[in-house]
């Protein structure tokens, strides 16, 4: 599509928005940037098993600060979404102004912190060794240019919250083409670059982050229909930052739990020995693919939720959620039984060390279990934040997460003796209970209390155009 077929065309309304066409996009799109880490883990896996256990404990740590930069980016995507819903254009632009500026000054702080901090930070999570020095390589390039991740967060909340998922599908597209050919040079010095390893990726990483950031931001000039001006990234709204961080803060804090918890389950794993945390690292790769698909049914569905909500359609958001519940919960398990058919191949494309292999084997068995919890979590939360009910799955994931999750791990891993085996169980008792819990409240429609977005004046709207 040329610049001026984006310019011209139109925002949908949230019942002419196809929950397919959004979907696709955001697919392949995740898939893409899961791609991007599997190819790291699988290059460096020819490096050292300690290389990879060291990316990947470097990664539970930029991974959170990723979430932190998600308390402006999804908060502003579902305000934004919920103007869009209701015409008012102008102030769409304006909150996404104001999230653009807030989002670069939280990453330029976290920036500061892992250059400042890294090292102790690894260190808390008792990594030592060979695999600290690859960690500490790797979080201090790709943790200290994070402010590139906190622009581009904003930006690609933005222009999908748009019904623009297809052009964000294909930014992820170069760059990933960019990453991998980074990484085939910078890893293995090929193409007469130097042979750096683990420095390799991380630069590589943070190169295709830049140069798609860019492209990020011409494409946001050429979606919106109302500009951004640079008065808006300096002049910050009192009123816009406040209705973000409503959404944004408890939307993040529950993720922030989450990985959290998952860092707690790493310390865990590092006094089971090398072995168990390179396996969990090779299965966890695996298993991001596995909910892929309701990660992005959560997405697409979220941005109509939002739209419907602001439009004051409530009936359709509400059927809409149990429908595409439904259909994620139904991929995502057909994704998991190929998935444990072929296990073993599986977990053989990044090691040849038969314990990982065995080891991996046995807890992908029990992905069964956790990832059926954790599809209807995703799609349901995520339609929740966007109706404005975020409040919610905090309280309830503060109490499942950290006085459950966490103390069923300890006593299956260590007092048991299940191994890694108990980590995944107690996730999955976790992502159940969850699961119920938000189902019921859906279904309980208080989530109708929450908009953002008045009724009382609008913009001038445009002319409808059928969604992409």
């Amino acid at each position: 599509m040329t610049a001026k077929a984006l310019k011209n065309r139109s925002l949908p309304s949230g019942n002419s928005l196809s929950i397919f066409h959004l979907t696709w996009p955001i697919f392949l799109e995740l898939f893409l940037f899961m791609l991007m880490g599997s190819m790291d883990t699988f290059m460096l896996s020819s490096v050292s098993d300690n290389a990879v256990s060291g990316v990947g404990a470097a990664n539970q740590i930029i991974s959170i600060a990723i979430l932190v930069l998600e308390v402006i980016g999804n908060g502003a995507a579902i305000v934004v979404a919920q103007y869009i819903g209701s015409k008012k254009l102008l102030e769409a632009a304006r909150v996404t102004g104001t999230a653009i500026t807030l989002n670069l000054i939280v990453g330029l702080l976290l920036s500061a912190s892992f250059l400042l901090l890294g090292t102790h930070m690894l260190q808390w999570l008792n990594v030592q060794g060979e695999i600290l020095t690859y960690a500490q390589s790797y979080m201090s390039i790709v943790g200290g240019a994070i402010f590139l991740q906190a622009l581009i967060n904003a930006l690609a909340a933005t222009i999908r919250t748009h019904g623009f998922t297809k052009e964000t599908m294909y930014i992820s597209v170069l760059m990933n083409v960019i990453h991998v050919v980074g990484n085939y040079m910078l890893i293995f010095g090929n193409f007469g670059a130097p042979a750096l390893g683990v420095e390799g990726a991380a630069i590589s990483t943070v190169g295709s982050r830049l140069i798609c950031l860019l492209i990020f931001f011409w494409l946001m000039y050429r979606v919106t229909e109302v500009r951004v001006e640079f008065m808006y990234y300096v002049r910050l709204s009192r009123e816009y930052i406040v209705k973000i961080l409503r959404i944004g803060i408890p939307s993040a804090l529950e993720s922030i739990t989450y990985q959290i918890c998952q860092l707690v389950f790493t310390l865990y794993v590092t006094y089971l020995g090398a072995e168990a945390m390179a396996t969990r690292q090779y299965a966890l790769n695996i298993s991001s693919y596995i909910y892929l698909f309701s990660m992005a049914v959560g997405m697409g569905t979220a941005i109509i939720v939002g739209r419907l909500v602001g439009a004051r359609e409530k009936d359709a958001a509400f059927a809409r959620v149990l429908k595409s519940a439904k259909w994620a919960l139904l991929v995502t398990v057909s994704i998991d039984l190929i998935v444990i058919v072929f296990r073993v191949p599986l977990m053989g494309i990044f090691t040849d060390n038969p314990d990982i292999i065995r080891l991996g084997a046995q807890v992908l068995l029990l992905s069964l279990v956790l990832e059926s919890g954790r599809t209807t979590n995703i799609v349901i939360i995520s339609s929740l934040r966007a109706s404005g009910d975020a409040k919610f799955p905090v309280f309830i994931g503060l109490l499942s997460m950290v006085c459950m999750s966490l103390p069923l791990g300890y006593l299956l891993v260590f007092k048991l003796n299940m191994g890694l085996a108990g980590v995944w169980l107690a996730i999955a008792a976790d992502e159940w209970t969850r699961a119920v819990i938000m189902y019921f409240r859906w279904k309980s429609r208080v989530w109708e209390k929450h908009g953002l977005v008045g009724q009382e004046s609008t913009d001038k709207p445009a002319a409808p155009a059928p969604a992409m």
